[in-house]
């Protein structure tokens, strides 16, 4: 059988990052056998019974391969700079041992950039030529390839093709409900927070709608959550979700998500909600526009709690944000997503 070192994000507990290992691992062609680096490889292999391995042993793995077996960078913003630029330097390291090796390497479902500095735009340049696929979720990401001539096709994200479940022994909040996600990240301040806090107080009350919060990590989003569940108390609720698939199950219960992570607005307009976008990077803004999702820049976000109450009321009564036909169609286009397993 051959092998496949699937690389990313993962056994960092985040939710998207975990989203997209199933649906990488759903699609894989049964003669593979997945091979995961994780921040936490116990975790990782129990929850999805594969092997899986930390960064330490990682390359150990690559240099035992032959070269009927693969190298993967499987789906996310690996290749961008904002957060670190240890991490592009990191994961271009390990894909250009595996080229070295002889592997054959896939850029699987990418969301590339931002990347702002020389260095990390020609590694990541120099990697990706020496790929025999490249997939990507974006057209911001097409068009750095369209920039540097190289061959790719596009698709929506993989999620959008994830299997949903229903969420069990959690009791939630009865219907209608809203939704919210947000992180911790410098363009979302105490005051706009605390805008935010305001203008779904005056919603709830309005809608007669029940609220629940979802962190996608809980290192990031958690404390912010409380924080919101402390100033609407009895009518709000903290849930956390740890199966990929039931996390996007619980999606088919909500009338609208406020969102700032781009999988939980994928899961969401995904599962026919009525989305709300906080935009705090590129990907979010991607989406928005492609899909017309509605929603703020969190760079310039309103200061008036009146105008965004009004926005999210204007939202929550309309139909959800992408009809059936479409969101079927983002469906089946994301599973093409596998065709570069046919090199």
């Amino acid at each position: 059988m051959k092998k496949a070192i699937i690389c990313g994000y993962y056994g960092q507990g985040n939710a998207g990052d975990e989203a997209l290992l199933l649906s990488l691992i759903e699609r894989l062609p049964k003669d593979i056998e997945p091979i995961v680096l994780s921040g936490n490889p116990t975790l990782t292999t129990k929850n999805y019974g594969i092997k899986s391995y930390s960064r330490l042993d990682i390359a150990k793995q690559i240099i035992s391969l032959g070269k009927q077996d693969y190298f993967i960078w499987g789906g996310g913003s690996l290749m961008q700079d904002v957060t670190s630029i240890k991490s592009p330097l990191f994961y271009a390291s390990l894909m250009k041992l595996a080229q070295l090796k002889g592997l054959t390497t896939i850029a699987y479902a990418q969301g590339i950039g931002p990347l702002n500095f020389p260095l990390t735009q020609w590694i990541t340049k120099q990697v990706l030529t020496g790929c025999q696929g490249i997939s990507v979720r974006d057209k911001g990401s097409a068009k750095i390839l369209d920039n540097w001539n190289l061959s790719y096709f596009i698709a929506p994200d993989p999620v959008w093709a994830l299997s949903s479940e229903k969420t069990i022994n959690i009791n939630i909040l009865k219907a209608p409900l809203i939704a919210v996600n947000v992180r911790q990240h410098s363009t979302l301040t105490d005051q706009k927070l605390q805008l935010l806090i305001d203008s779904i107080k005056q919603l709830q009350k309005a809608t007669k709608a029940n609220v629940i919060l979802i962190p996608f990590q809980i290192k990031q989003d958690l404390s912010l959550c409380q924080k919101i569940e402390e100033q609407l108390k009895d009518n709000c609720q903290v849930i956390i979700i740890e199966n990929p698939r039931q996390l996007k199950g619980i999606f088919k219960q909500i009338k609208m998500l406020i969102g700032m992570r781009l999988h939980s607005l994928i899961m969401g307009a995904s599962e026919g909600c009525n989305c709300f976008a906080l935009s705090y990077d590129p990907k979010v803004s991607q989406l928005m526009q492609e899909l017309d999702i509605k929603g703020y820049e969190l760079k310039s976000f309103p200061d008036n709690p009146e105008q965004i109450f009004n926005d999210l009321l204007t939202i929550y009564n309309h139909p959800p944000s992408l009809s059936l036909e479409k969101r079927k169609e983002l469906e089946t286009l994301a599973l093409t997503h596998e065709k570069l397993f046919d090199v």
